[in-house]
């Protein structure tokens, strides 16, 4: 573990960022339940549980309600510099990328929901690969910041490409199943549209993952070359 919230001078300061991780974490963990339950409602054609995540969803909104206005607090509180500003910072864009992960999982709900049906089971199956592709990222990315591991966090990074990779595959399958049958465009469309919400999501934990490696390391590593990201990570601080 790179970096101990422990360290910090002040007892108070120190309990005050450990319960935001905490709630960050908790926020997590309500997402990552999202996730796994979007593609568990799309699988099973499953109107209701699809509500229910809908539904659930004021719940990411308002951790980050609470988390923002705890990070506002401490700012004001403890004009904080250095490493603890750092965190706090850190924190915020976490939550805000959380927050759209969310979205992005209501998205694909509500177009299951509404529009297939079991004549698109075959291009679910592997909207459905995808997806636990998508989660597993997700759910590294959490324990990274949970055990505040950049190594971690970096190896999440590089999943995104796999993420992409699997994207496009699905994406040229559609277009190429709409060519053939136009009268199916409507309806793949909506897979299509699930699909790419899948990928922003992947895209979301690549933000988390740069986050984690910000809060660690102290560098800001986005839209930097992998080079650049490595040496990082291999110095010693």
């Amino acid at each position: 573990m790179d970096l101990k919230i422990d360290k910090h001078i002040s007892g108070q300061f120190s309990k005050e960022l450990e319960g935001m991780l905490s709630h960050v974490l908790d926020m997590g963990g309500i997402v990552e339940q999202q996730i796994a339950q979007a593609l568990e409602a799309i699988g099973q054609f499953d109107s209701k549980l699809a509500q229910k995540i809908i539904k659930e969803d004021e719940k990411i909104n308002a951790y980050e309600v609470l988390i923002d206005e705890e990070c506002a607090r401490v700012i004001a509180k403890r004009q904080p510099a250095a490493i603890d500003l750092r965190i706090i910072l850190a924190i915020a864009k976490i939550i805000a990328d959380l927050e759209r992960i969310g979205d992005e999982t209501c998205r694909m709900v509500r177009a299951a929901q509404e529009h297939f049906n079991k004549t698109e089971r075959q291009f679910l199956v592997d909207l459905d690969h995808m997806g636990q592709q998508v989660l597993q990222m997700f759910k590294a990315v959490l324990d990274a910041l949970a055990r505040m591991d950049s190594e971690a966090a970096y190896d999440v990074y590089k999943l995104d490409k796999k993420i992409d990779k699997a994207y496009e595959g699905i994406t040229r399958q559609l277009m190429t199943y709409m060519m053939e049958d136009p009268r199916s465009i409507p309806k793949i469309m909506d897979v299509m549209w699930a699909t790419r919400s899948l990928e922003r999501i992947g895209d979301r934990c690549q933000n988390i993952s740069e986050h984690v490696i910000y809060l660690i390391k102290g560098k800001d590593v986005r839209h930097a070359p992998t080079e650049r990201i490595e040496a990082i990570l291999a110095a010693k601080k």
